[in-house]
């Protein structure tokens, strides 16, 4: 017998539970959905459905009596599920088990091309509703301690600013124009969300209010100077702050690059046709977005302005012109 592993299989098997899944709660809560509708929906052939099917047929809990097992029925061309008695009763996670599914999921969170990103975000914000902010600012502290064993002086320097109301000289590395600025702010509240510390404050050099991650601050240096707090929103505001300098884009995303409507701030989206989803989202620079699009290749089509596209074209060149 063959020890080598077999790939095809257990990619198989993978996405048949991902399809169940997402397949199972759907039919709860449409029931009596037509087979036809679900092969569209789901993308599968109506033998593969039905195989699914008959396999909830026989899950569930021991003993395996009446009410542990999921029940089926298939009439006239219609689906109906009816659950097994211990999916009423509802789930309750202590808080050891909460605080490993938010550390995994905000890790899974960032992961380009997700499929379950709409799930998973809206997830993670139950979560951290469950948990509150004084554990997710506990839970913070002790990953930053982990990852570098030492407090962050950068964290602790802002902190400090925030508390005396004192103006601080950084220096900031913004990957939507991958240039490093000196800059003088006001900082106002420190939070952490999605994975990341943040610091609102108010950015002289714009005149403007601004949101910066702590990770791409490279130097703090008090000024001296204070400043009168402005009121700026911190824990649980947008990540993203516009301006009267945004530009609206206009991206197609095919289904594999959905997840950027929620990793990115979205204006308005449109579900189109095979799972397509059109959106805008405001871009104060269209650099960043050329070199997005770029990494999705095929996933993304740009649909306007037009100097985005013409962007993405020069990107493409010269990126192309490194491997010659």
């Amino acid at each position: 017998m063959s020890g080598r592993p077999r790939p095809a299989a257990t990619s198989r098997a993978s996405d048949r539970l991902r399809r169940l899944l997402v397949l199972v709660p759907y039919l709860v809560k449409h029931p009596g959905t037509e087979l036809s509708e679900i092969t569209r929906l789901f993308g599968v052939r109506e033998d593969e459905l039905t195989s699914d099917l008959n396999l909830l047929f026989v899950s569930g809990l021991p003993p395996y009596g009446p009410g542990d097992l999921i029940g089926v029925a298939i009439e006239d061309g219609r689906v109906w599920i009816e659950m097994a008695d211990y999916f009423a009763r509802p789930l309750r996670l202590t808080r050891a088990e909460a605080l490993a599914l938010y550390l995994r999921g905000t890790a899974l969170a960032v992961t380009p091309g997700l499929r379950e990103a709409t799930a998973l975000a809206s997830a993670l914000r139950k979560l951290e509703e469950r948990l509150g902010p004084e554990t997710l600012g506990e839970l913070a502290e002790r990953v930053e301690a982990a990852e570098d064993g030492r407090p962050s002086e950068t964290l602790d320097a802002l902190r400090k600013a925030v508390a005396t109301n004192g103006r601080v000289r950084i220096e900031y590395y913004a990957a939507s124009s991958a240039e490093t600025t000196a800059r003088e702010v006001d900082p106002e509240e420190v939070f952490f969300a999605i994975g990341n510390w943040y610091v609102a404050a108010f950015d002289h050099r714009s005149g403007e209010e601004r949101l910066f991650r702590a990770d791409r601050i490279r130097s703090v240096e008090p000024t001296g100077e204070g400043f009168e707090p402005r009121g700026l929103a911190g824990a649980g505001r947008a990540l993203y702050t516009p301006t009267e300098r945004d530009v609206p884009v206009k991206l197609l995303l095919h289904p594999a690059a959905r997840w950027v409507a929620e990793y990115y701030e979205v204006d308005a989206e449109t579900e189109g046709a095979g799972g397509d989803l059109e959106v805008q989202l405001p871009a104060s620079r269209l650099e960043w977005v050329a070199r997005l699009v770029l990494r999705l290749g095929g996933e993304a089509e740009v649909l306007s302005p037009p100097e985005l596209k013409d962007r993405v074209r020069e990107l493409a060149s010269r990126t192309k012109e490194l491997y010659e």
